[in-house]
């Protein structure tokens, strides 16, 4: 989905923001980022005291400052000029020098010359509609189980995000949330995988699920492919996921 590229290579910029402006976190928290469902955003963290944050508009495709009418469509802007404008309206706002030093690897590469395309509303619209479901999905079920966690989209694998310590005395923790495609689902798809410290629990024996399965291979946990799935399908599958682990 070429349209799963741009967004994922977009939001670079803002977690890029949050590592210029924000205090660094061991656990690269500092740079991670919020789905805002009433505004179809993603956005930072609060970058100073005025409560500025940079986001990125599913909608409009583009990039704008919450506190401010600035705003830069992706469509037609190459890499260097979407940096330039970052770099001034920063500035222009008392900012800190805006810098973007990537410290991971992502699977796209670009340069000063990359160009953004135009947008594809299909598209777009499904992407909104997967962040969403997985919005809902996740504190619906955080909150059914009395559990505690951000619901934060993490910039290097563009996955929706929480994790929690569990609260029966075990020592276990889980992860959970949506992913992209990738060599484990060829589609978006929930996971949710169990922690004693920092080793992945084994999932070999655990009960069938109702949606969903068990992998047990690299990544050790739960997996469901999220198309065509509701909340309701996707909170059973946290659920019964969960159970799992609490036995």
């Amino acid at each position: 989905m070429e349209m799963l590229r741009h967004m994922h290579l977009a939001a670079q910029y803002l977690a890029m923001a949050g590592k210029s402006f924000l205090e660094a976190k061991a656990d690269d928290s500092h740079t991670n980022l919020s789905f805002v469902k009433d505004k179809n955003q993603l956005q930072t963290r609060e970058l100073d005291n005025s409560g500025n944050r940079l986001c990125l508009d599913y909608e409009r495709y583009g990039l704008l400052w919450n506190n401010s009418e600035d705003f830069i469509a992706l469509e037609g802007n190459s890499h260097a000029s979407i940096l330039q404008w970052l770099q001034e309206t920063s500035s222009k706002m008392g900012l800190k020098p805006y810098s973007y030093q990537l410290h991971y690897k992502l699977p796209y590469t670009t340069d000063s010359g990359f160009v953004f395309g135009p947008p594809d509303k299909e598209q777009i619209n499904t992407l909104i509609e997967f962040r969403s479901l997985s919005q809902d999905a996740i504190q619906s079920f955080l909150n059914a189980q009395h559990l505690k966690s951000e619901i934060r989209v993490w910039p290097h694998h563009f996955d929706t995000g929480a994790f929690s310590a569990l609260n029966n005395g075990s020592g276990k923790s889980i992860g959970l949330g949506m992913a992209t495609p990738d060599a484990i689902v060829d589609d978006f798809y929930f996971y949710l995988s169990g922690y004693r410290g920092h080793n992945n629990l084994n999932t070999w024996a655990f009960n069938r699920l109702s949606h969903g399965k068990w992998v047990n291979d690299n990544f050790k946990g739960a997996v469901l492919a999220a198309s065509g799935v509701t909340k309701n399908q996707v909170t059973q599958f946290f659920s019964e996921a969960l159970d799992g682990y609490m036995r």
